[in-house]
């Protein structure tokens, strides 16, 4: 064991550990998981650190032998070696000061390792230039953009494959319905493209979000002043970082305001959110319509992927939709754990930065593998019961709401309960007893005069009265 100090006192740290004793406060005074920061934040941090060392050199405020060192460091990290010196929690006081300082630790301490005659300090030369409070909400902002290509991805194969199945299914005609009663008829190929419609608009929201997280406050320091870092820094940080990653990241316009406001990780979370309900929404939809498959709707046949029960011989349940169900609810709740922390900010800095993240987080990898399930084990294989579609809107009354506009609303109604009462269908009634001409009967109750607009020349003047 070795001794260090700081602040508060002493504390016996591994000898072999790479992290030191602010990593170490941290893990004591943070028992609420077991999850521990986020692999992309830290190395995000770790590039941060490197871009740092290289822009401080040009400046002249670090001397080379130490920036050598630390960038040597920071590729070792970036390689994914000595992970297990990341030790801090994802849920931590501090606004993310234990993981700048894990990150600074274990970078001073590696590059003493590294090069044994050159003497790195955490805070002096490897966070030279820099605070907790514009590194960690940047390297957040770059862990959230690292992993959103492959949210977009998820969510456009999606978008694509509902444009598919609409195309596929434009003439399967099926009984629509409001409020879960029977309305008036519609195709599963206008069906599939409101879903299309409706995803491709979240697929606009999420990558608009996204785009606005590339906006950062590094060079701000501590509350946006930019105290401790030099105009040599602020200009380059930025040219430099987004040479090593190419993330695209640009400086707030003001970074006071970029420092202490945390509205475009509420901005984002929404984004999401609004994904997750309508995500939830479609895979409701999805499970009512395939239920059955004798006494349910048995419109939609879903692919069986797993046995359904263990008591039931045969059963088939909706898996897929159902798990994506339950990344829409956490997505949700995540959604008021980010609102809840950037409302609770105060002044210049918002101490709750670590729960955004992690909320964020979540909730972009879950969300694109749910997305990914969800496509290649559900919507590309189901298929429309055609038959069954079709005989329920022949039985249907309610497509006697055609005749609204030739026979009256009162007439159509007595119309539509007598064929219920007796089990009629609407053109046999109307055929039988001559309210309207056969002709225009026939019209009316084709699929295209089903649910298509009213031709104007089929007037009332086309309608031959009886008593």
């Amino acid at each position: 064991m070795r001794i260090e100090a700081d602040c508060i006192g002493k504390l016996a740290v591994p000898d072999d550990a790479l992290y030191g004793i602010h990593t170490l406060r941290a893990v004591h005074n943070f028992p609420i998981s077991t999850e521990l920061m986020h692999p992309l934040i830290i190395q995000s941090l770790v590039q941060i650190k490197k871009a740092a060392a290289s822009v401080n050199a040009a400046s002249g405020t670090l001397s080379a032998d130490k920036a050598h060192a630390i960038i040597a460091a920071c590729n070792q990290l970036l390689l994914g070696r000595y992970t297990d010196n990341f030790i801090v929690p994802a849920i931590q006081g501090g606004a993310g000061t234990s993981a700048n300082m894990n990150v600074n630790e274990v970078v001073a301490n590696l590059a003493h390792r590294l090069m044994p005659a050159v003497a790195v300090h955490p805070n002096d030369d490897v966070n030279q230039s820099q605070s907790t409070n514009d590194t960690f909400p940047t390297a957040g902002k770059m862990a959230l953009c690292m992993q959103l290509p492959g949210l977009l991805t998820a969510l456009s194969r999606l978008v694509q494959t509902l444009l598919v199945k609409s195309q596929r299914y434009q003439d399967a005609i099926k009984v629509g319905r409001t409020q879960l009663e029977d309305a008036v008829p519609t195709t599963y190929g206008r069906t599939f493209h409101a879903y299309y419609q409706l995803f491709k608009r979240d697929l606009a929201r999420v990558r608009q979000a996204g785009e606005h997280l590339r906006i950062v406050n590094l060079g701000g320091t501590a509350i946006g002043t930019g105290i401790n870092a030099t105009r040599t820094y602020q200009q380059q940080i930025l040219v430099k970082l987004n040479q090593n990653t190419d993330l695209g990241l640009v400086a707030a316009p003001d970074l006071i305001d970029a420092t202490q406001n945390c509205d475009l990780f509420v901005e984002f979370s929404a984004a999401m959110k609004t994904l997750a309900v309508d995500l939830s929404k479609f895979s409701n939809d999805l499970r009512l319509l395939a239920s059955g498959p004798q006494a349910g709707f048995g419109e939609l046949n879903l692919p069986a992927q797993q046995a359904g029960s263990s008591i039931m011989p045969g059963k088939i349940n909706p898996v897929i939709p159902e798990v994506v169900n339950q990344v829409a609810f956490e997505v949700i709740g995540h959604d008021t754990t980010v609102t809840m922390a950037a409302e609770a900010g105060q002044l210049e800095l918002n101490a709750f930065e670590p729960i955004m993240l992690r909320a964020l987080l979540a909730s972009e990898q879950h969300l694109q593998r749910a997305l990914e399930t969800l496509v290649d084990h559900c919507v590309r294989q189901l298929t429309v019961n055609r038959q069954r579609c079709a005989d329920q809107v022949a039985h249907s009354a309610i497509t006697a709401t055609v005749l609204a506009p030739y026979l009256g609303y009162e007439t159509t109604t007595a119309l539509i309960k007598e064929a219920l009462a007796t089990d009629q269908a609407i053109p046999e009634l109307l055929h039988r007893r001559q309210l309207l001409s056969d002709e225009l009967v026939d019209q009316l109750f084709s699929p295209v005069g089903l649910m298509q607009p009213r031709q104007e020349d089929m007037t009332r003047s086309r309608i031959v009265a009886k008593s």
